[in-house]
């Protein structure tokens, strides 16, 4: 029994200080990417780019809001005396148009959506090869986002040492010239 006992804590002693030095070895990044692309030159353009693509979305919606609304005033103004079998056909194309128009709008922010990925693709692709030399530079094993793309932060502590020793965000920016 002491024998076995005393196999199992010498295994336990062994895997422990086998974990305590792969520990040491794995090391840990982390980098702002939206950081770094608000700081890249041709931000500005991409940024330019989309607003003008948001508002010619933006204006084909306001256009067919007010043709919905000038149907919807016209049916109020004629509602009162046409026929039941005419207010019900023109309720039905006031409600094809409703859709239609909920459509659009639909599409207009998905086609934002698609034009913003088109336009940030190749920026954040730059962004990942530079994070993936800083990396390899470093010896790093992992290097991970401290923000999501709302914002908000993941990382919610690291010490000043540790952060000046694994924070990239600035390697990264001199890997891309900025």
């Amino acid at each position: 029994m002491l024998k076995k006992f005393s196999i199992g804590l010498g295994l336990l002693f062994t895997l422990l200080l086998t974990g305590n030095t792969q520990a040491q070895e794995l090391k840990i990044g982390f980098v702002n990417p939206q950081a770094i692309l608000n700081r890249m030159p041709e931000m500005k353009a991409v940024q330019q780019r989309l607003k003008n693509f948001a508002d010619r979305k933006s204006l084909e919606i306001q256009q067919k809001e007010a043709e919905f609304q000038n149907a919807v005033n016209v049916y109020e103004q004629k509602k009162d005396v046409i026929s039941a079998t005419a207010k019900a056909k023109d309720e039905e194309e006031l409600q094809k148009m409703s859709e239609a128009l909920n459509e659009a709008t639909r599409k207009a922010q998905q086609d934002i959506q698609d034009k913003q990925n088109e336009l940030l693709g190749p920026l954040q692709s730059q962004i990942g090869s530079a994070i993936n030399t800083v990396a390899d530079k470093q010896g790093l094993s992992y290097v991970l986002n401290i923000t999501t793309s709302n914002g908000e932060r993941i990382i919610l502590y690291a010490s000043q040492a540790y952060a000046a020793e694994y924070d990239i965000t600035d390697a990264v920016m001199v890997q891309l010239g900025i």
